[in-house]
């Protein structure tokens, strides 16, 4: 469904989704990011795609359907075959007493569309929208249930005993193990899965889903098959099918729905068996722009003022899987016009941008960190990319680097940003050379969003708000978040309609309000598959290189003392900002401080 910006423009002033100041910075991020208004909109959490679904639908006069898959019929699903259903993106969701065929459609201004459905099913007719996601749920019945299709295609192959080699049938396209591994892919990508794990055990192969951060096992397959399923990704990804004493690596591309994934393929010899994992990459997918990354306010603006310097060095810090890759991804691709040259020395190269010169690491071939940057620098270029900062060596040169006239990004793994510069002094990097090159760090995590289909609200009692306040060091009351909350209503990006209600009296005055922005596990709906969320968003701490932190740095100070004075001079700590976003809406309590720290609230 793509609807006209002037239509969605018309939409939500009328409905007071938007005000003239709210929109006129949308229509700054549309020139920016050549995404549509209808997309921005939904991205920044200023209508769901369901409400903005209604609302066209009111405005052609369709009525609206909240499809639920697990009500539709197998007989009536096929009533419209599959191949015509994703063409014409509609499905039959249900038969009426008068055999009248509710067909449930993404765009039913359509008449091409319409036109051929009435032939399809006799005239016999009536047109309902949907929203994009709950079609593209309802086009996945056709498959079925996973395990239903692993079963089908499993039993109809001879699987007597383990085959350590491959014939032509284990090449062939059709082949009931190729079929397999399709399955196991199209599944990960349609769930949103970042990683597929194909995991040997005893008995079993064992298949497991990292989705928004946690693993799931999805699958059990038969142990007898590993060897065949071992083998047929391996050719895929052009490695030794018959190495099995060694780690391999390499690359394949699928397309699922129009839309090429590179999948990136790492084998790992263990007791029983070779694990195979699996990172799946949208190559089709456009970067985020910093809002929809999860900046917003001072740290935006100071992140922003950063990237454009000339020269400097902008660290980027936190654990493996903390996103950051993605928000380089986004930083390099808002960097890259035409008169910049953009190099990289990336292991591995996770994001192809075009007309960015992107290295890989090699060791075998001595290609390092180190020897990879001092050959980027033999190549005039304006900005460097540096995957990450891991000795002496590579620390030493990227700083030489960004003195002599080169924007430099890279990362570290640290667990607050603070942390990052006391590392550069253990890495043997002058203190002076720190204090004058490095630009800002942003420290970040990944967290979860709470779908916003069918999230809750709940009335906190009395001892979780005193938890609260303990664990976010609150000081016994929630001035302080209101008053954060207040300067993020003002900022307007990323707050939904029913916070738009709230003013700066009602968010200071009286702890009563705080039920309408906390949320506690929702059931979840057909949207987000049942999890109760849907997608992930970072929270982040940027910390500027001030005047008094470089004085810090020159003094060799703690990572304590500088974070102390880092929050002094403006900078808003990763839990709070992560609290911000729980008080919107966006996700909850608990999975901030599931990726920040131990502390559990009950």
């Amino acid at each position: 469904m793509r609807i006209p910006d002037s239509l969605v423009e018309k939409l939500l002033l009328s409905n007071n989704f938007l005000d003239d100041e709210k929109l006129k910075n949308l229509k700054e991020q549309e020139k920016t990011t050549k995404k549509p208004l209808q997309d921005l909109v939904v991205n920044n959490n200023i209508i769901s795609e369901k409400d903005l679904t209604k609302l066209y639908a009111n405005e052609i006069d369709i009525p609206y359907i909240e499809l639920n898959t697990k009500s539709i019929k197998p007989d009536t699903l096929n009533l419209l075959p599959e191949r015509i259903a994703n063409q014409y993106k509609a499905i039959v969701f249900d038969v009426d007493k008068n055999n009248t065929k509710l067909i449930a459609m993404e765009d039913p201004d359509d008449i091409q569309s319409i036109n051929f459905l009435q032939k399809q099913l006799d005239n016999n007719i009536r047109i309902y929208i949907t929203t994009t996601t709950l079609l593209e749920n309802a086009l996945d019945q056709y498959r079925g249930n996973i395990n239903n299709e692993l079963t089908r295609v499993i039993a109809s192959q001879d699987n007597n005993e383990d085959k350590e080699e491959i014939d032509s049938n284990d090449l062939a396209e059709d082949s009931p193990i190729a079929q397999t591994i399709n399955l196991i892919i199209e599944y990960g990508i349609k769930a949103g899965a970042s990683d597929i794990h194909i995991e040997p055990r005893e008995n079993v192969v064992v298949i497991r889903y990292r989705i928004d951060g946690l693993l799931k096992e999805a699958n059990r397959l038969p142990i007898k098959l590993l060897g065949s399923i071992t083998s047929r990704i391996k050719i895929l990804a052009n490695l030794k099918i018959d190495e099995h004493r060694v780690p391999q690596d390499g690359r394949f591309k699928v397309e699922v729905n129009g839309i090429v994934y590179a999948l990136r393929i790492s084998t790992l010899p263990i007791l029983d068996g070779e694990k195979i994992a699996i990172r799946i990459l949208n190559e089709s997918s456009k970067a985020a722009d910093f809002i929809e990354l999860g900046f917003w306010g001072n740290s935006l603006t100071e992140f922003n003022s950063a990237i454009t310097q000339p020269h400097g060095l902008i660290l980027v810090t936190g654990p493996t899987g903390s996103g950051k890759s993605t928000t380089l991804f986004s930083v390099l691709s808002s960097l890259n016009t035409p008169d910049v040259n953009i190099s990289t020395i990336e292991d591995p190269i996770e994001y192809h941008i075009i007309g960015v010169n992107q290295t890989q690491v090699n060791p075998i071939a001595g290609m390092t960190f180190a020897n990879g940057l001092r050959a980027l620098l033999r190549q005039d270029p304006n900005i460097i990319m540096l995957g990450e900062v891991r000795d002496h060596e590579t620390a030493d040169l990227a700083v030489q680097a960004a003195l002599t006239g080169h924007l430099v990004f890279s990362t570290l793994h640290t667990n607050n940003a603070a942390t990052s510069l006391p590392r550069l002094l253990d890495m043997g990097v002058e203190p002076f050379l720190i204090a004058s090159t490095v630009r800002v760090v942003v420290a970040q995590r990944l967290v979860r969003q709470l779908c916003p289909n069918c999230r809750i609200s709940f009335t906190p009692d009395e001892s979780y708000i005193k938890r609260i306040n303990g664990i976010f060091n609150l000081k016994n009351d929630l001035k302080k978040i209101y008053q954060l909350e207040t300067v993020a209503l003002k900022d307007g990006i990323g707050i939904d309609k029913s916070n738009q209600k709230y003013s700066i009296s009602d968010l200071s005055s009286s702890e009563t309000k705080i039920h309408r922005f906390f949320n506690n596990n929702p059931d979840g709906c057909d949207l987000c598959n049942h999890a109760g969320f849907k997608g992930r968003i970072g929270i982040y701490e940027v910390l500027t290189n001030s005047n008094n932190i470089q004085k810090l740095i020159i003094s060799n100070s703690s990572s304590e003392v500088i974070e102390s004075t880092a929050n002094n001079n403006g900078m808003l700590p990763m839990q709070i900002d992560g609290l911000i976003k729980a008080l919107r809406g966006q996700t909850t309590v608990e999975e901030i401080l599931r990726v920040t720290t131990t502390e559990v609230v009950q």
